[in-house]
Protein backbone atom coordinates (compact mmCIF):
# COMPACT_ATOMS: atom_id res chain seq x y z
CA UNK A 1 0.00 0.00 0.00
CA UNK A 2 1.07 3.63 -0.93
CA UNK A 3 -0.12 5.62 1.96
CA UNK A 4 -0.12 9.53 0.05
CA UNK A 5 -1.96 11.28 2.69
CA UNK A 6 0.05 10.30 5.63
CA UNK A 7 3.44 10.87 3.54
CA UNK A 8 2.67 14.61 2.73
CA UNK A 9 1.15 15.12 6.92
CA UNK A 10 4.54 13.24 8.42
CA UNK A 11 7.00 15.67 5.76
CA UNK A 12 5.22 18.99 5.33
CA UNK A 13 3.78 18.81 9.32
CA UNK A 14 6.69 16.86 10.78
CA UNK A 15 3.97 14.81 12.05
CA UNK A 16 5.22 11.22 13.37
CA UNK A 17 5.30 8.85 10.64
CA UNK A 18 2.70 5.89 10.67
CA UNK A 19 5.21 3.51 10.04
CA UNK A 20 4.84 -0.62 10.90
CA UNK A 21 7.35 -2.55 12.57
CA UNK A 22 6.33 -5.81 11.50
CA UNK A 23 4.57 -7.42 8.65
CA UNK A 24 1.17 -7.70 6.74
CA UNK A 25 -0.76 -10.65 6.32
CA UNK A 26 -3.83 -10.49 4.31
CA UNK A 27 -6.36 -13.46 5.61
CA UNK A 28 -8.52 -15.38 3.71
CA UNK A 29 -10.23 -16.54 6.14
CA UNK A 30 -13.15 -18.40 3.56
CA UNK A 31 -14.00 -18.65 0.29
CA UNK A 32 -17.25 -18.48 0.38
CA UNK A 33 -19.09 -15.27 -0.71
CA UNK A 34 -22.52 -14.15 -1.50
CA UNK A 35 -21.26 -12.01 -4.76
CA UNK A 36 -19.43 -12.92 -7.91
CA UNK A 37 -16.89 -9.93 -8.70
CA UNK A 38 -15.33 -9.83 -11.98
CA UNK A 39 -11.87 -9.03 -10.35
CA UNK A 40 -11.80 -11.87 -7.68
CA UNK A 41 -8.43 -13.35 -7.03
CA UNK A 42 -9.48 -16.18 -5.65
CA UNK A 43 -12.37 -17.65 -7.61
CA UNK A 44 -15.06 -17.36 -4.38
CA UNK A 45 -17.86 -18.80 -4.54
CA UNK A 46 -21.18 -18.98 -2.20
CA UNK A 47 -20.58 -23.06 -3.10
CA UNK A 48 -17.13 -23.08 -1.11
CA UNK A 49 -16.59 -24.68 1.99
CA UNK A 50 -14.41 -23.26 5.17
CA UNK A 51 -11.47 -25.76 5.64
CA UNK A 52 -9.69 -24.10 8.50
CA UNK A 53 -11.23 -24.49 12.15
CA UNK A 54 -11.52 -21.85 14.62
CA UNK A 55 -9.20 -23.65 17.14
CA UNK A 56 -6.26 -24.18 14.25
CA UNK A 57 -6.48 -20.79 13.58
CA UNK A 58 -6.65 -19.73 17.00
CA UNK A 59 -3.75 -21.62 17.16
CA UNK A 60 -1.35 -20.46 14.66
CA UNK A 61 -1.57 -16.78 16.23
CA UNK A 62 1.55 -17.32 18.40
CA UNK A 63 3.50 -18.08 14.97
CA UNK A 64 2.15 -15.05 13.16
CA UNK A 65 3.79 -13.50 16.73
CA UNK A 66 7.22 -15.71 16.29
CA UNK A 67 7.03 -14.10 12.37
CA UNK A 68 7.01 -10.50 12.90
CA UNK A 69 3.20 -10.18 11.79
CA UNK A 70 1.59 -7.09 13.41
CA UNK A 71 -1.01 -6.33 11.08
CA UNK A 72 -4.46 -9.00 9.55
CA UNK A 73 -6.50 -7.76 7.14
CA UNK A 74 -9.25 -10.53 7.49
CA UNK A 75 -11.11 -11.22 4.04
CA UNK A 76 -12.47 -13.73 1.80
CA UNK A 77 -14.79 -14.20 -0.09
CA UNK A 78 -16.81 -12.66 2.14
CA UNK A 79 -15.30 -12.56 5.83
CA UNK A 80 -18.57 -12.30 7.54
CA UNK A 81 -19.93 -15.23 6.25
CA UNK A 82 -17.92 -17.15 9.03
CA UNK A 83 -19.43 -16.73 12.92
CA UNK A 84 -16.06 -16.92 14.53
CA UNK A 85 -14.78 -14.15 12.72
CA UNK A 86 -15.10 -11.77 16.00
CA UNK A 87 -14.01 -14.53 17.88
CA UNK A 88 -10.64 -14.85 15.93
CA UNK A 89 -10.04 -11.22 15.88
CA UNK A 90 -10.70 -9.89 18.99
CA UNK A 91 -8.06 -13.42 20.10
CA UNK A 92 -5.47 -11.07 17.55
CA UNK A 93 -6.03 -7.88 19.14
CA UNK A 94 -5.69 -9.41 22.62
CA UNK A 95 -2.06 -10.80 21.21
CA UNK A 96 -1.47 -7.21 19.90
CA UNK A 97 -2.06 -7.57 16.97
CA UNK A 98 -4.25 -4.82 14.92
CA UNK A 99 -7.19 -6.15 12.69
CA UNK A 100 -8.63 -4.86 9.43
CA UNK A 101 -11.80 -5.97 8.28
CA UNK A 102 -12.24 -6.09 4.01
CA UNK A 103 -15.69 -7.12 3.21
CA UNK A 104 -18.46 -6.36 0.93
CA UNK A 105 -20.88 -4.59 3.93
CA UNK A 106 -23.88 -6.62 2.53
CA UNK A 107 -23.98 -8.68 5.88
CA UNK A 108 -23.45 -5.47 8.24
CA UNK A 109 -26.34 -4.61 9.73
CA UNK A 110 -28.01 -2.82 13.16
CA UNK A 111 -27.56 -6.69 15.00
CA UNK A 112 -23.56 -7.21 14.50
CA UNK A 113 -22.47 -3.03 13.56
CA UNK A 114 -21.34 -2.67 16.62
CA UNK A 115 -19.58 -5.92 17.25
CA UNK A 116 -17.71 -4.91 13.95
CA UNK A 117 -16.88 -1.50 14.99
CA UNK A 118 -15.46 -3.18 18.44
CA UNK A 119 -13.57 -6.33 16.72
CA UNK A 120 -11.99 -4.21 14.27
CA UNK A 121 -9.45 -0.95 13.62
CA UNK A 122 -10.92 -0.22 10.36
CA UNK A 123 -13.72 -1.42 8.16
CA UNK A 124 -12.72 -1.49 4.38
CA UNK A 125 -15.62 -1.79 2.22
CA UNK A 126 -15.89 -2.15 -1.34
CA UNK A 127 -17.56 0.03 -3.89
CA UNK A 128 -16.47 -0.46 -7.65
CA UNK A 129 -18.48 2.11 -9.15
CA UNK A 130 -22.08 4.02 -8.80
CA UNK A 131 -25.04 2.22 -8.33
CA UNK A 132 -25.23 -0.13 -11.81
CA UNK A 133 -21.49 0.05 -12.27
CA UNK A 134 -21.01 -1.59 -8.84
CA UNK A 135 -23.83 -3.89 -9.36
CA UNK A 136 -23.00 -5.44 -12.53
CA UNK A 137 -19.29 -5.36 -11.76
CA UNK A 138 -20.16 -7.74 -7.94
CA UNK A 139 -22.82 -9.25 -10.09
CA UNK A 140 -25.74 -8.68 -7.80
CA UNK A 141 -28.45 -6.29 -8.47
CA UNK A 142 -28.60 -4.20 -5.38
CA UNK A 143 -25.15 -4.56 -3.93
CA UNK A 144 -24.23 -0.79 -3.96
CA UNK A 145 -27.29 0.58 -1.87
CA UNK A 146 -26.28 -2.60 0.78
CA UNK A 147 -22.71 -1.32 0.74
CA UNK A 148 -23.37 2.21 0.56
CA UNK A 149 -25.91 1.78 3.88
CA UNK A 150 -23.29 -0.71 5.63
CA UNK A 151 -20.81 2.64 5.46
CA UNK A 152 -23.61 5.19 6.89
CA UNK A 153 -24.04 2.33 9.87
CA UNK A 154 -20.46 2.12 11.29
CA UNK A 155 -20.68 5.99 10.64
CA UNK A 156 -24.17 6.59 12.64
CA UNK A 157 -22.16 3.57 15.04
CA UNK A 158 -18.63 5.54 15.85
CA UNK A 159 -17.23 3.04 13.65
CA UNK A 160 -13.85 4.00 11.21
CA UNK A 161 -15.38 2.89 7.70
CA UNK A 162 -13.28 3.76 3.97
CA UNK A 163 -14.02 2.92 0.64
CA UNK A 164 -12.16 0.67 -1.60
CA UNK A 165 -12.13 0.96 -5.71
CA UNK A 166 -10.75 -0.90 -8.15
CA UNK A 167 -9.80 0.57 -11.72
CA UNK A 168 -10.71 -1.61 -14.45
CA UNK A 169 -12.26 -0.70 -17.87
CA UNK A 170 -15.73 -1.61 -16.61
CA UNK A 171 -15.33 0.49 -13.69
CA UNK A 172 -13.28 3.67 -14.52
CA UNK A 173 -16.65 5.50 -15.70
CA UNK A 174 -17.07 5.74 -12.10
CA UNK A 175 -13.81 6.70 -11.05
CA UNK A 176 -13.60 10.77 -10.39
CA UNK A 177 -17.98 10.26 -9.11
CA UNK A 178 -15.85 7.86 -6.40
CA UNK A 179 -13.94 10.69 -4.70
CA UNK A 180 -17.15 12.69 -4.84
CA UNK A 181 -18.88 9.71 -3.21
CA UNK A 182 -16.22 9.60 -0.53
CA UNK A 183 -16.37 13.39 -0.05
CA UNK A 184 -20.22 13.38 0.58
CA UNK A 185 -20.22 10.32 2.63
CA UNK A 186 -17.35 11.96 4.73
CA UNK A 187 -15.98 8.16 5.30
CA UNK A 188 -12.12 7.97 6.68
CA UNK A 189 -10.25 6.73 3.38
CA UNK A 190 -10.29 5.74 -0.34
CA UNK A 191 -8.15 2.97 -1.14
CA UNK A 192 -7.84 2.98 -5.18
CA UNK A 193 -6.63 -0.43 -6.12
CA UNK A 194 -5.05 -1.12 -9.25
CA UNK A 195 -5.45 -4.19 -11.37
CA UNK A 196 -3.50 -7.62 -10.48
CA UNK A 197 -4.07 -10.10 -13.37
CA UNK A 198 -4.89 -13.43 -10.95
CA UNK A 199 -7.89 -15.38 -10.25
CA UNK A 200 -10.92 -13.91 -12.52
CA UNK A 201 -8.39 -10.85 -12.36
CA UNK A 202 -6.54 -13.06 -14.72
CA UNK A 203 -9.16 -14.52 -16.76
CA UNK A 204 -10.72 -10.77 -17.17
CA UNK A 205 -7.33 -9.25 -18.30
CA UNK A 206 -8.57 -7.71 -21.13
CA UNK A 207 -10.42 -5.42 -18.24
CA UNK A 208 -7.79 -3.22 -17.58
CA UNK A 209 -7.42 0.27 -18.14
CA UNK A 210 -4.65 1.73 -21.10
CA UNK A 211 -1.30 2.91 -20.15
CA UNK A 212 -2.79 6.75 -20.44
CA UNK A 213 -5.77 6.30 -18.57
CA UNK A 214 -3.76 4.87 -15.61
CA UNK A 215 -1.58 7.85 -15.79
CA UNK A 216 -4.59 9.70 -15.90
CA UNK A 217 -6.02 8.48 -12.63
CA UNK A 218 -3.07 8.49 -10.53
CA UNK A 219 -2.51 12.39 -10.71
CA UNK A 220 -5.72 13.31 -10.19
CA UNK A 221 -5.48 10.62 -7.46
CA UNK A 222 -2.30 12.26 -6.00
CA UNK A 223 -4.00 15.76 -6.60
CA UNK A 224 -6.36 15.11 -3.98
CA UNK A 225 -4.46 14.11 -1.51
CA UNK A 226 -3.00 17.15 -1.77
CA UNK A 227 -6.51 18.55 -2.08
CA UNK A 228 -7.56 17.28 1.08
CA UNK A 229 -4.89 18.20 3.35
CA UNK A 230 -4.77 21.39 1.92
CA UNK A 231 -8.52 22.07 2.84
CA UNK A 232 -8.40 20.17 6.32
CA UNK A 233 -10.52 17.22 4.96
CA UNK A 234 -9.56 14.25 6.74
CA UNK A 235 -10.01 11.62 3.94
CA UNK A 236 -6.85 9.67 3.81
CA UNK A 237 -5.97 8.55 0.41
CA UNK A 238 -4.35 5.19 -0.66
CA UNK A 239 -3.10 3.12 -3.71
CA UNK A 240 -2.37 -0.08 -3.84
CA UNK A 241 -0.87 -2.65 -6.35
CA UNK A 242 1.30 -0.47 -8.58
CA UNK A 243 4.01 0.93 -6.88
CA UNK A 244 5.42 3.27 -9.62
CA UNK A 245 2.42 6.12 -8.48
CA UNK A 246 5.40 7.00 -5.79
CA UNK A 247 7.79 8.51 -8.69
CA UNK A 248 4.62 10.49 -9.83
CA UNK A 249 3.84 11.30 -6.30
CA UNK A 250 7.19 12.77 -5.28
CA UNK A 251 7.85 14.60 -8.56
CA UNK A 252 4.55 16.89 -8.13
CA UNK A 253 5.87 16.96 -4.10
CA UNK A 254 8.62 18.37 -5.32
CA UNK A 255 6.63 20.97 -7.46
CA UNK A 256 5.12 22.02 -4.28
CA UNK A 257 7.80 21.30 -1.45
CA UNK A 258 11.07 21.51 -3.39
CA UNK A 259 13.14 22.15 -0.23
CA UNK A 260 11.53 18.73 1.39
CA UNK A 261 12.36 16.96 -2.14
CA UNK A 262 15.16 15.38 -0.46
CA UNK A 263 13.33 13.86 3.17
CA UNK A 264 10.49 12.63 0.81
CA UNK A 265 12.75 11.10 -1.48
CA UNK A 266 14.27 9.11 1.73
CA UNK A 267 10.86 7.84 3.05
CA UNK A 268 9.98 6.47 -0.04
CA UNK A 269 12.93 4.71 -0.67
CA UNK A 270 12.41 3.33 3.26
CA UNK A 271 9.26 2.25 2.40
CA UNK A 272 10.53 0.28 -0.08
CA UNK A 273 7.97 0.04 -3.00
CA UNK A 274 6.48 -3.27 -3.24
CA UNK A 275 7.05 -5.42 -0.51
CA UNK A 276 5.48 -8.76 -1.54
CA UNK A 277 7.58 -11.81 0.39
CA UNK A 278 8.73 -9.18 2.83
CA UNK A 279 6.45 -6.99 4.92
CA UNK A 280 3.52 -8.78 3.30
CA UNK A 281 2.28 -12.03 2.77
CA UNK A 282 -1.21 -14.03 2.23
CA UNK A 283 -2.70 -17.20 3.73
CA UNK A 284 -5.83 -18.42 2.09
CA UNK A 285 -8.70 -20.45 3.20
CA UNK A 286 -6.80 -23.99 2.89
CA UNK A 287 -4.05 -22.68 4.60
CA UNK A 288 -1.73 -21.73 1.73
CA UNK A 289 0.51 -19.21 2.15
CA UNK A 290 1.66 -16.94 -0.54
CA UNK A 291 4.09 -13.42 -0.96
CA UNK A 292 0.98 -11.82 -1.72
CA UNK A 293 -2.96 -12.27 -2.40
CA UNK A 294 -1.99 -12.27 -6.01
CA UNK A 295 1.05 -14.48 -6.39
CA UNK A 296 0.96 -17.29 -8.95
CA UNK A 297 2.87 -20.14 -7.07
CA UNK A 298 2.61 -21.27 -2.80
CA UNK A 299 5.42 -21.53 -0.82
CA UNK A 300 3.59 -23.38 2.13
CA UNK A 301 0.89 -24.38 3.64
CA UNK A 302 0.05 -23.94 7.46
CA UNK A 303 -2.00 -26.98 7.82
CA UNK A 304 1.11 -28.92 6.89
CA UNK A 305 4.14 -27.12 8.65
CA UNK A 306 4.01 -23.99 11.22
CA UNK A 307 3.78 -20.70 9.79
CA UNK A 308 6.89 -19.22 11.38
CA UNK A 309 8.73 -22.53 9.54
CA UNK A 310 7.22 -21.29 6.19
CA UNK A 311 7.60 -17.23 6.21
CA UNK A 312 11.16 -17.43 8.16
CA UNK A 313 12.73 -19.91 5.79
CA UNK A 314 16.30 -18.33 4.44
CA UNK A 315 16.21 -21.20 2.13
CA UNK A 316 13.50 -20.33 0.13
CA UNK A 317 14.66 -19.06 -3.16
CA UNK A 318 11.72 -17.09 -4.25
CA UNK A 319 11.43 -15.22 -0.68
CA UNK A 320 15.46 -15.02 -0.97
CA UNK A 321 14.86 -13.01 -4.10
CA UNK A 322 11.55 -11.27 -3.65
CA UNK A 323 13.65 -10.27 -0.41
CA UNK A 324 16.56 -8.65 -1.85
CA UNK A 325 16.15 -4.55 -2.29
CA UNK A 326 16.25 -3.61 -4.44
CA UNK A 327 15.35 -6.54 -6.86
CA UNK A 328 16.77 -7.81 -9.52
CA UNK A 329 14.26 -7.44 -12.60
CA UNK A 330 14.84 -7.91 -16.38
CA UNK A 331 13.75 -5.81 -19.00
CA UNK A 332 12.96 -2.29 -18.66
CA UNK A 333 13.70 -2.75 -14.71
CA UNK A 334 17.19 -3.64 -15.38
CA UNK A 335 18.45 -0.02 -16.89
CA UNK A 336 15.58 2.06 -14.79
CA UNK A 337 16.68 4.59 -12.30
CA UNK A 338 14.33 4.36 -9.66
CA UNK A 339 13.95 0.72 -8.74
CA UNK A 340 14.79 1.65 -5.50
CA UNK A 341 11.83 3.30 -4.65
CA UNK A 342 9.09 0.93 -6.40
CA UNK A 343 11.39 -2.55 -6.26
CA UNK A 344 9.66 -3.25 -9.63
CA UNK A 345 6.28 -3.72 -8.68
CA UNK A 346 4.79 -6.71 -9.27
CA UNK A 347 5.57 -9.92 -9.70
CA UNK A 348 2.23 -11.30 -10.55
CA UNK A 349 1.49 -9.11 -13.23
CA UNK A 350 4.80 -9.68 -14.49
CA UNK A 351 4.44 -13.51 -14.72
CA UNK A 352 1.05 -13.54 -15.94
CA UNK A 353 2.12 -11.33 -19.27
CA UNK A 354 5.93 -12.95 -19.63
CA UNK A 355 5.43 -16.52 -17.68
CA UNK A 356 8.84 -14.90 -15.63
CA UNK A 357 8.51 -13.89 -12.03
CA UNK A 358 11.35 -11.50 -12.67
CA UNK A 359 10.21 -9.77 -15.48
CA UNK A 360 9.10 -6.13 -16.05
CA UNK A 361 5.67 -5.37 -14.62
CA UNK A 362 4.44 -4.93 -18.26
CA UNK A 363 1.75 -1.86 -16.35
CA UNK A 364 4.57 0.66 -16.04
CA UNK A 365 3.58 3.77 -17.13
CA UNK A 366 6.67 5.86 -16.04
CA UNK A 367 8.21 7.84 -18.86
CA UNK A 368 11.64 7.71 -20.24
CA UNK A 369 12.46 9.87 -18.11
CA UNK A 370 11.43 9.44 -14.96
CA UNK A 371 12.74 6.19 -15.68
CA UNK A 372 16.42 7.52 -15.95
CA UNK A 373 15.81 8.77 -12.29
CA UNK A 374 15.45 11.46 -9.61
Amino acid sequence: MFRLSNLIKSVTQDTKERVLDGSIIIWNLTNRCNLACHHCYSYASPNSEDFLTTEFILGSIDELLKSGIKFVILSGGEPLIRKDIFKISQAMRDAGIITYLSTNGLYVDEKNVDKIIESFNYIGISIDGIEEVHDDFRGFHGAYKKSLAAITLIQKHGGNAGIRFTITNETKGSFYDIFKLAEDTGVNKIYISHLVYSGRGLNNLKIDVSKEERREFVEFIIDKAFEYIQAGREIDVVTGNMEMDAIVFLNKFTEKYPHLKDEMLQRLKKWGGNSAGKKLGNIDWLGRVKPDPFFPFYIGNISQKPFSEIWLNKDNEILTKLRKYPREISGICSNCGVTDICNGGSRSRAYAVHNDLWAEDSSCYLTYEEKKGL
